[in-house]
């Protein structure tokens, strides 16, 4: 496939996929609204921090390295032999689900069972969806490797769309069932979602339009794990490279979910501030899931097909190394200006946006320092996941083994600065050591890309320099809303608010009139893919 094809479907995939993220953020984003209305704040707190940890830590160790494997190169290779690979994951998510289970009930606090009721029944029903899930591991790496957007789009879209109507009915009509309710939601969403692939391409398979494509799997048989006569059982460059890879990413879930280990392991919050914590995280975090993930995913999918792991850039293709180089550098400058804009608008409207969908339940207390720390982490983050994607599909296994090192260090110094910081600080003292972390790896990751690009003509950190002019109207609008949000926001009544919300929407305007008119070549590229 050609590296402008490969471009096009990716900015697809990453569109789709951000369109995605929107539908379930906005979801999760009602669904917590709605719930907080009928059920406790412990209990949320149990659900979305205690119990959603246990299946990402599952779900996370089982296959994230499988899928960076598998998905790096080229869709030629031998098929059979990578499926078989992939069908790894599910014994090595029975291990971790049975291991991480028995360390959730009997090492861990239980919550009391007057308040929270069941919490025995809820470990062993997020452990068994984690499981679930994984048996669709195959079918979702093929779908990725061949870019199928429509088919990941109405996959995770119907699960969890079963899985949000599931909640609201039974917390309407079954409000004492408790973990109950969020146990079979989550089962139901891993069904759902194993059972849109599976059905896919049971009718997918064999079918003219695959024969069209030249699908590398004919049947339904395939996707199953086989032997063959005098060859291995799997791929072993693959298998290599999927074991660097684990062992990176059981130090990278550290870090992605630090605070909540912290949470979970050395009991710094009590169930009720995890709750809240874990709501203002969610609402904070509403732009870098639905925007920033996506094209971190898709990405890393084109920079693995146009430019080959492990290779000096002399030695590519120098006409793909002009488009990485582009792309990547436009990517950096997106992300950036999203971060900016998010950081200095969100410094002056956390408040009022907690206001709004809480009460003073969040606007009150430490919940608008919170959501304030997090609009200026989300500018980490942004950076942080296109400086990555690039970084780990370009890498050899060599360089892959030698950054688990660093990552290791780095997880040591992260929980320990967790810690401290929130001892220190409270709950703000999380998003504080998430900063410093996303610091060091983008320190980590820049390095790379300048080392990489150095003996070419290119130089795509530059998209990390965004026009004077534009950072100069940044620096206005935020001292203007800083200000606004001193005389209007937020006990004087909806007309001040409304008062607040008008400057606001002026400051953002003049931005983004600023953005067209300074940033045309980013412009063109948005349009244009």
């Amino acid at each position: 496939m050609a590296a402008q094809d490969v471009l096009g479907q990716t900015a697809r995939l990453a569109s789709s996929s951000a369109l995605l993220q929107v539908l379930f953020r906005a979801v999760t984003f009602a669904l917590n609204a709605f719930t907080l209305r009928y059920l406790s704040r412990e209990l949320l707190g149990v659900v979305n921090v205690r119990l959603t940890l246990l299946y990402s830590t599952v779900v996370f160790l089982a296959r994230e390295a499988f899928r960076r494997a598998c998905l790096s190169g080229s869709t030629k290779r031998n098929w059979t032999k990578t499926i078989n690979l992939l069908w790894l994951t599910v014994p090595l998510g029975v291990f971790w689900s049975i291991f991480l289970g028995l360390v959730w009930l009997h090492l861990l606090e239980v919550p009391d069972p007057s308040v929270i009721p069941h919490y025995q029944a809820g470990v062993v029903a997020f452990a068994l969806s984690a499981i679930i899930e994984l048996l669709g591991e195959p079918c979702w790496v093929l779908a990725q490797a061949h870019l199928f957007v429509r088919l990941k789009v109405i996959a995770e879209s119907l699960s969890v769309a079963s899985k949000c109507i599931l909640t609201v009915t039974l917390v309407i009509l079954y409000p004492q069932w408790g973990l109950y309710i969020f146990s079979l939601a989550q089962l139901l969403y891993a069904t759902v979602l194993v059972m849109c692939y599976v059905i896919y391409f049971m009718m997918f398979l064999g079918s003219p339009e695959a024969t069209k494509k030249s699908f590398p799997v004919a049947r339904v048989k395939a996707l199953l794990p086989s032997f063959m006569e005098d060859e291995t059982f799997v791929n072993w460059k693959e298998a290599r490279l999927t074991w660097s890879f684990f062992k990176q990413s059981f130090l990278k879930q550290i870090l992605t979910e630090g605070e909540r280990y912290v949470m979970t392991f050395l009991n710094v919050l009590n169930f009720g501030d995890q709750g809240v914590y874990d709501i203002v995280n969610n609402l904070g975090s509403l732009v870098a899931r639905f925007i920033f993930l996506p094209i971190e995913e898709s990405f890393y999918v084109f920079f693995a097909k146009v430019l080959e792991r492990g290779k000096p850039v002399k030695d590519q293709k120098q006409d793909d190394v002009a488009m990485a180089a582009n792309v990547l550098e436009l990517l950096l400058k997106l992300v950036l200006l999203i971060g900016l804009t998010i950081s200095v608008f969100g410094y002056a409207y956390s408040q009022l946006a907690l206001d709004i969908y809480g009460g003073s339940m969040l606007s009150s207390g430490t919940g608008p320092d919170l959501l304030r720390c997090y609009s200026w982490y989300v500018l980490f983050l942004a950076v942080n996941g296109v400086t990555e994607c690039f970084t780990f599909a370009l890498m050899c296994k060599e360089e892959v083994d030698r950054y688990n090192f660093v990552m290791l260090a780095l997880s040591f110094m992260f929980l320990c600065i967790s810690y401290f910081l929130t001892h220190w600080q409270g709950s703000v003292g999380f998003i504080l050591a998430n900063c410093f972390n996303m610091a060091i790896r983008i320190a980590h990751s820049t390095h790379y890309i300048y080392h990489f690009f150095k003996e070419s003509t290119y130089r795509p950190l530059a998209g990390l320099l965004p026009s004077p002019f534009l950072v100069l109207l940044y620096i206005i609008s935020g001292v203007i809303t800083a200000v606004s949000e001193v005389f209007f926001c937020c006990d004087k009544g909806w007309m001040a608010r409304l008062a607040h919300m008008a400057v606001g929407a002026l400051c953002f305007a003049a931005t983004i009139v600023t953005m067209f008119c300074t940033e045309t070549k980013l412009i063109h590229f948005v349009r244009s893919q």
